[in-house]
């Protein structure tokens, strides 16, 4: 007969992307990206921003300090681009934000890609 005994589960390879690092970092650029297509992956994103921010590496808490200044910032940007929809500059700001969201995550995909820090995480440019 084979041994019944309680027995630990082991560890499923698909847990890792929600544990702080360079995987779940990469995942939340990715559902930031993702939200022009499907707005609601960008608020995946921020919880899982807040969830990890603090149980993070040095390195990688600076990237969760830019995700989450990027996208309040974004949504900060696109308020006021809404508000100057009236006038025609609005469409601009839509414009100029939806860069602006790109060149950050891909500015921080290539450096969490090499697990290197956010040179000024707390930074409103690029």
């Amino acid at each position: 007969m084979s041994d019944t005994g309680p027995r630990t589960p082991l560890s499923r390879q698909t847990d890792r992307w929600l544990e702080p690092g360079k995987v779940n970092i990469q995942i939340i650029y990715v559902l930031y990206l993702v939200s022009f297509a499907i707005g609601i992956t960008a608020l995946v994103g921020i919880v899982l921003a807040y969830l990890n921010r603090e149980k993070a590496e040095p390195w990688a808490r600076t990237h969760y300090t830019w995700a989450i200044r990027t996208f309040w910032i974004a949504l900060l940007f696109c308020i006021i681009s809404a508000l100057l929809t009236v006038m025609v500059v609005g469409v601009l700001g839509f414009v100029a934000t939806a860069v602006w969201i790109v060149v950050r995550c891909v500015v921080g995909l290539q450096k969490a890609a090499r697990e290197e820090p956010i040179t000024n995480p707390e930074s409103w440019l690029v």
